[in-house]
């Protein structure tokens, strides 16, 4: 249960650049620097860097996080509990969030791949570590 934690630290994330993302959109059109009919179909028209990255990153929430929320969904249903497996949750999640920070800062493709590179390693060890625990149980 200690995985629900974590699960919803992402989400709150998610919440707070998918709002950040609406914001930057409605006021970037509200300026003039985005054409509002950008937003029918979310395309055909140059969209600023600084909106740009803030969308991508809200897409980022959605890509590689599915691994990682089956997984404590996973090791939930299957009343799983290890000290790493939770370490390598709230690993998971603090690298997001760095992530995300670098994203929709300063936005240096290198330290964002790292942080990502991590992020998905910390995952993958989350997986590990409840196919490790399955095979005991059954093994």
């Amino acid at each position: 249960m200690d995985l629900l934690y974590p699960m919803f630290a992402l989400v709150v994330l998610t919440a707070i650049v998918g709002l950040l993302t609406g914001y930057r959109r409605i006021s970037s059109a509200s300026a003039g620097e985005l054409d509002p009919r950008y937003f029918k179909v979310m395309g055909n028209y140059a969209v600023p860097d600084h909106i740009a990255k803030f969308g991508r990153n809200f897409d980022n929430l959605f890509e590689v996080p599915v691994l990682f929320y089956a997984a404590g969904a996973c090791a939930m249903a299957l009343n799983m509990a290890s000290e790493w497996l939770l370490i390598f949750a709230w690993l998971f999640v603090g690298l997001r969030v760095i992530h995300s920070l670098i994203h929709i800062t300063y936005n240096n493709p290198l330290h964002r791949f790292m942080a990502f590179l991590l992020s998905f390693v910390s995952v993958v060890a989350m997986w590990i570590n409840i196919i490790l625990q399955a095979g005991s149980v059954t093994g």
